[in-house]
């Protein structure tokens, strides 16, 4: 592995660096204070060829490695979690997803109004009663001629109310658990599908956009199966693989953003006639974060590498995600502290760090799951 950026790479870190500075910053304060998604970008980030990065060019993509597109990620959540993680959704477990599971029909249908930004992609997986477990989803597939028949609910479904395509986990077989779960691509327009926002206030990702999702007897072509029928616990594992290595990546940009912020405030704020970055203990603090967030950057490209490489990373992007998560939100809990009463509002960014972090420690499987996963792959399954 070698530890310097190609030359591609480095330009594509600097594009997507631009971007987040010079169009994604302006809005981040205000769109996280309202609450609305900066839904006009989507067709920017396609024409900057983000949408689909390492989606090949015949399906629309850009044919980015998996590097590339994590430096992606990066840059945009040094800037604002909520695009990051319409990314990281839309890109990381659906379009991937389709690239590595659907047919040609599907590959051609669907891939290049994704990329393009023209659609919108929700991944439409969590529940009341399913999450975490994801062999106890509810939303029955019940089979009717040429289609299949959806009834069920889906919560905080990222993009789900602006989304064209839904990927919709199903079981056909409650009894049968995670080998009972089918994956359907459902296009949201199709009668029978209810969204809302979610209730309440969320924490962090103001800016993101999460849904309620009923399905009532909703219909979808046989055509329509990503994948084969009992296989949907497969897909849906693989869409993971994608979207933890964007979480990943995204938690580094938040980390560094935390520490680039903490070492101008410490140079400027001045306390007993110095610096406060003249004092031992802010010193020390800013050294941790600066060591933690090199290590999550190394293991998230580690990860990124084997992926491009084409082998198997499940147990390495999970230490990705677990490691980066863990290590920003200490870096966000320092920067808000570092800032004293300033950090405690949303003067400055650092408060918006630390509501968004958590977020990330909790999507595409929590910080407890990702130990399970690391743990699993160390000792193997139950025995």
């Amino acid at each position: 592995m070698e530890f310097a950026l190609t030359p591609g790479q480095r330009e594509i870190q600097a594009r997507a660096r631009r971007f987040a500075e010079e169009e994604v910053a302006p809005l981040a304060r205000e769109a996280d204070e309202r609450g609305v998604f900066p839904r006009h970008l989507v067709p920017r980030m396609g024409a900057l060829g983000f949408l689909a990065g390492p989606i090949e060019p015949a399906y629309g993509g850009a044919g980015l490695d998996y590097l590339s597109f994590a430096l992606i990620y990066e840059e945009l959540g040094r800037i604002d979690s909520s695009i990051r993680g319409f990314l990281a959704v839309h890109a990381g477990l659906v379009s991937l997803c389709i690239r590595d599971r659907g047919t040609e029909e599907q590959r051609r249908r669907y891939l290049p109004r994704l990329a393009r930004g023209e659609w919108i992609g929700c991944y439409a997986l969590t529940e009341p009663e399913a999450g975490s477990d994801v062999a106890g989803i509810q939303t029955t597939a019940r089979e009717d001629g040429d289609s299949f028949v959806l009834s069920g609910e889906k919560i905080w479904i990222t993009n789900g109310n602006i989304a064209d395509l839904a990927l919709v986990f199903a079981t056909h077989d409650p009894a049968a658990r995670h080998r009972g779960l089918c994956a359907f691509l459902l296009e949201t327009a199709t009668p029978g599908l209810r969204r809302e926002p979610m209730p309440g206030h969320e924490l962090g990702h103001r800016a993101s956009d999460h849904a309620r999702i009923v399905l009532d007897g909703v219909r979808v072509p046989q055509a329509n199966i990503l994948g084969e029928v009992g296989e949907g616990f497969q897909v849906a594992m693989t869409a993971l693989d994608h979207g933890r290595l964007g979480v990943a990546a995204g938690a580094v940009g938040v980390g560094q953003a935390c520490l680039d912020a903490s070492v101008a405030f410490a140079r400027a704020r001045r306390q007993f006639g110095r610096r406060i970055g003249d004092f031992q203990m802010i010193q020390a603090t800013l050294a941790d974060m600066a060591a933690d967030i090199e290590a999550a950057r190394l293991l998230v490209y580690r990860a990124a590498w084997m992926k491009a490489e084409g082998l198997r990373a499940t147990r390495e992007v999970s230490i990705a995600k677990l490691f980066a998560t863990e290590a920003a939100a200490r870096a966000a809990s320092e920067a808000v502290l570092i800032h004293g009463g300033r950090g405690y509002s949303n003067e400055y960014p650092v408060e918006r760090y630390y509501r968004d972090i958590k977020g990330l420690q909790i999507y595409e499987g929590t910080s407890h799951i990702q130990r399970i996963v690391v743990a699993r792959e160390l000792i193997g399954g139950e025995g």
